[in-house]
């Protein structure tokens, strides 16, 4: 069972930039399918990215298109979720998620097994 550890999480001011880091120990990310979600106080948990196992297809919430990139690092050990132009409605925790190797990307929740504990992303305006 892969344990998954966030970490990057801080405060920034609006416009800014901030990655975030899931590290897996137990194994490389290339059997599963990863993802990033994030919850804010009173609202649900929410898809934000995510990747097959194979980082040949990734896919993105509406609010994280064009701002929000998730990457793996080469050794397949690390999920980076680089935020560019952060916005206050952007702050919530941040969870990294581990699934099943599938081809495409799951969005909810329910397609993933395992999770870390998350890290606070804060956006001040």
């Amino acid at each position: 069972q892969p344990r998954l550890i966030e970490s990057g999480g801080g405060l920034v001011q609006a416009g800014g930039s901030l990655r975030i880091s899931c590290e897996k120990s137990g194994g490389a990310f290339d059997t599963y399918n990863m993802a990033w979600f994030r919850q804010a106080p009173g609202r649900e948990r929410e898809f934000v990215a995510g990747t097959n196992w194979k980082q040949q297809n990734t896919e993105y919430a509406d609010s994280a298109k064009g701002r929000f990139t998730v990457v793996g690092d080469n050794v397949k050990t690390r999920v980076n979720l680089q935020m560019n132009s952060l916005k206050p409605e952007d702050t919530a925790v941040y969870y990294c998620a581990a699934g099943v190797p599938q081809v495409q990307v799951r969005i909810h929740a329910d397609g993933y097994d395992h999770w870390g504990r998350g890290t606070q992303v804060t956006v001040s305006s």
